[in-house]
């Protein structure tokens, strides 16, 4: 399976995302900002970068510019939970395979993450 980096500021959320993704067969590192996906990515290789839009320091948006001018063969999904972040999200269409929209189930985050590897 794949390895994916998880940017994720709500501990509850980043635990559940990180049970349910291992569970599924991934290896799964997860972090709790954007600068520290930053750093991992500086580290190691991944499969996928999963990434919430809304977390201090550096956001998603800003993750993904960064991650799509560094590491420009990286998929990267975002999950928000406003409406208003899933449109300016939408303007990165050329850099992100998906937005996931807060509350998700684990069944939609793996089929989410699974069309994203496949692209």
């Amino acid at each position: 399976m794949a390895k994916i980096l998880i940017a994720e500021d709500e501990t509850a959320v980043r635990e559940f995302l990180t049970r349910g993704l291992a569970a599924h067969g991934h290896e799964v590192k997860a972090v709790g900002d954007g600068v520290a996906a930053l750093h991992a990515l500086e580290e190691d290789a991944y499969d996928l970068l999963l990434s919430d839009i809304v977390m201090p320091e550096l956001d998603g948006l800003g993750l993904a510019l960064k991650v799509a001018k560094e590491w420009p063969g990286l998929p990267i999904v975002l999950m928000t939970g406003f409406a208003d972040q899933r449109a300016r999200a939408r303007n990165l269409n050329a850099l992100v395979r998906d937005v996931i929209s807060k509350p998700f189930t684990l069944d939609d985050i793996n089929r989410t993450v699974t069309k994203a590897l496949r692209r």
